[in-house]
């Protein structure tokens, strides 16, 4: 059955260099979110490759239906994609995609040269977290998390609804992440927004303290909210991060 997507949640790929780019977007969202860095980084010589994970995009019925797995190999399924066009592969991510983008820094450290975390999750400290798994047996959604944007003129597209049975999955990619942080040793560029109303600001810096990587640096974002990569400081991760894969 052919799945219909929301406006511009098409994955996307963009030419450029024998550098390539992995863009993984988060939790609810969809590669649009990351499309305008994409072309960024393009336009400076980098190849782009955004995919979109499994149910995303389409309806929260379908999210709802997915595991982590089905996340997870979205994502691998793209490094293997890129990784056969370019020969050295940068991995960044929004959100839960910098979590996934981690991820695959540990599971594929001969692929992956790289990796640019913006605003990940790699734990949730708030106790309503804890209830998830007995909300889950009693309520299908709660409202949704997407467009935490300090620009009043922009909107994320991104699902109103959050499945509470998708968040168990998300918090099992923070926790596996979490666990292997020390075993990651590419280099790193970390970016974190100071006021973000959907992950903890203590991921950024606990991700920095935790990652094995020799080469690694953290950036706050000061005038941007969660969706960073739409928001007020987005040249800054843009430029930063184009600068990052030309001269690692």
């Amino acid at each position: 059955m052919e799945v219909r997507l929301m406006p511009g949640a098409e994955p996307f790929f963009f030419e450029g260099g024998e550098r390539g780019c992995l863009l993984v977007h988060g939790f609810t969202g969809n590669p649009s979110s990351l499309r305008p860095m994409g072309e960024f980084l393009a336009a400076k010589g980098i190849t782009v490759l955004g995919p979109r994970l499994k149910g995303h995009g389409t309806t929260v019925e379908d999210m709802a239906a997915c595991s982590y797995r089905d996340w997870l190999e979205s994502a691998e399924a793209g490094l293997k994609e890129l990784s056969s066009r370019c020969g050295t592969v940068y991995v960044a991510g929004l959100s839960m995609g910098g979590t996934i983008a981690l991820y695959l820094a540990h599971r594929y450290p001969e692929q992956v040269k790289g990796v640019i975390p913006i605003c990940a999750p790699v734990m949730f400290t708030e106790f309503k977290y804890k209830l998830v798994p007995l909300l889950k047996h009693l309520i299908k959604t709660v409202p949704g998390v997407g467009s935490d944007i300090k620009d009043p003129a922009v909107k994320e597209s991104s699902y109103d609804k959050v499945p509470v049975r998708s968040v168990p999955e998300m918090l099992r990619i923070c926790k596996m992440v979490k666990e292997v942080l020390p075993q990651i040793k590419q280099p790193a560029l970390i970016f974190g927004a100071r006021e973000d109303h959907v992950v903890p600001p203590v991921n950024p810096p606990c991700i920095f303290e935790h990652i094995g990587s020799e080469q690694k640096e953290l950036i706050w974002l000061e005038n941007s909210y969660h969706v960073a990569t739409l928001d007020f400081d987005k040249e800054i991760i843009f430029e930063r991060t184009a600068a990052f894969i030309k001269g690692s």
